[in-house]
């Protein structure tokens, strides 16, 4: 019988940029560790052209193809709960574990900024797989 990989849930107001860059990068570099989610308190029409763009220069990866806009009633139930650091009261989610990333929302801001925030985001992607691999999290 196969267990079942923990799911991490990536969390923003708007589900448009950071939590969705989240998602990508997590099943992208840790998903033999956990199964990644992202959704929103609200939902844009689209992603975030920029993080589209830059997430499909580094890495590849084509978020509009595998990814949309979801809200939380959309998305199973998370182990894990990944705030990306709304600055607004974030709902109460019942979860193993919740953690706030703090990041600042890159939207509107050039490509280095959105940069720094995609690997901020990949570097704690990498430090929570490595937290599941070892039995922390």
């Amino acid at each position: 019988m196969s267990h079942s990989k923990p799911k991490v849930a990536f969390i923003c107001v708007h589900n448009s940029c950071r939590s969705q860059i989240a998602e990508a990068l997590g099943k992208h570099f840790a998903g033999d560790a956990f199964e990644s989610f992202s959704a929103g308190t609200q939902i844009k029409a689209q992603i975030n052209q920029d993080a589209v763009r830059l997430i499909k220069s580094l890495f590849n990866i084509d978020m509009e193809q595998t990814q949309h806009s979801k809200l939380l009633a959309d998305i199973p139930i998370p182990d894990v709960v990944i705030t990306m650091g709304c600055n607004v009261q974030c709902p109460v989610l019942h979860c193993k574990h919740m953690e706030d990333w703090g990041l600042e929302d890159p939207t509107g801001k050039d490509d280095t900024v959105f940069i720094n925030t995609i690997t901020s985001i990949q570097n704690k992607i990498l430090d929570m797989k490595a937290r599941f691999e070892s039995g922390a999290l």
